[in-house]
């Protein structure tokens, strides 16, 4: 008689079940989402606030959220919204100084999080957001189209054309090494 072994999945998307209160599910998805945000934006503090509103949220309707099949994926959702909002008045603020002729805002961001961010600016939005939650985040790329509004087909092809875009950003620099 041959004994079946289910192997399974190294990574076991996080369901309500796993946490028994809104603290658990917190500590379990804060970290991990400021950390792909800052890849996202660049810019750490932006990343944390966006984040820890998006948890404010998500602790005010956590009633109905703990019943989802994957309470931290509304979160990163609305997280990712929250840096989208944040980058809009960020442009049309750049924009008004610009207009009145003022200095630049000064800018502190996160060293780390700065180079591999210079690196995914010059890709597309939907590029660099697909590239982030797929290699930062280690999400599933039907995770990334729940999260993104989209489907499998159209995250594949994001991933596909920033990785692209990335090799040839890239290629200097790796010649450079080897």
């Amino acid at each position: 008689m041959l004994d079946v072994v289910l192997v399974s999945d190294p990574k076991p998307a996080a369901s309500a079940a796993q946490f028994d209160s809104f603290e658990a599910a917190f500590e379990a998805g804060y970290v991990p989402l400021v950390r792909a945000l800052t890849v996202m934006c660049g810019d750490r503090e932006t990343a944390a606030d966006c984040v820890q509103e998006a948890f404010v949220k998500a602790y005010t309707r956590w009633r109905k959220i703990s019943k989802y099949d994957q309470p931290l994926a509304w979160v990163r959702r609305v997280a990712i919204n929250k840096m989208h909002d944040h980058t809009r008045k960020r442009v049309r603020g750049n924009r008004a100084i610009a207009r009145l002729g003022a200095d630049d805002p000064v800018f502190n961001p996160d060293p780390v999080a700065y180079e591999l961010g210079a690196v995914l600016s010059g890709l597309p939005q939907q590029q660099r957001v697909a590239a982030t939650l797929f290699y930062v985040e280690d999400l599933s790329v039907a995770e990334i189209a729940e999260t993104m509004g989209l489907s499998s087909g159209a995250v594949k092809y994001h991933l596909h054309a920033a990785r692209d875009r990335l090799r040839l950003s890239l290629a200097p620099f790796a010649e450079d090494c080897g």
